[in-house]
């Protein structure tokens, strides 16, 4: 048996679940539409008349994607540490103390900043 074989049936599996989900929601689901529901959807900010070519997003959109970006990395690198700590020992710590200060940093400035202000 190939060691891929699992990872691949995960996969397959997830794509049915997917493509099951979806067919399953446009039949079952209801087909009344109206304006408010073709309407875009700003993350609670009312939606205003945009331009024909596009037009311009305010930089808080940005922001807060690089934030979740920041601290979802930060996850990602304090699980494999927290299972392996006791491999690390003192070495480990002193790296994801380092680590953490840094991110703890990058929060400040962006507190500062105002970047988690919804105004």
């Amino acid at each position: 048996m190939h060691p891929y074989t699992p990872i691949l049936a995960l996969g397959v599996l997830a794509a049915l679940f997917v493509a099951g989900s979806i067919t399953i929601s446009a039949l079952v689901g209801p087909k009344r539409y109206n304006r408010a529901r073709l309407d875009s959807y700003e993350c609670g900010i009312e939606p205003t008349p945009q331009p024909v070519g596009g037009g311009r997003f305010p930089v808080k959109y940005y922001i807060t994607a690089m934030l979740f970006i920041v601290f979802d990395i930060e996850i990602i690198f304090l699980y494999p540490w927290a299972v392996a700590f006791d491999q690390m020992a003192l070495f480990g710590l002193v790296e994801m103390v380092i680590f953490i200060v840094t991110v703890f940093v990058a929060y400040a400035y962006v507190w500062r900043r105002g970047g988690l202000e919804w105004d």
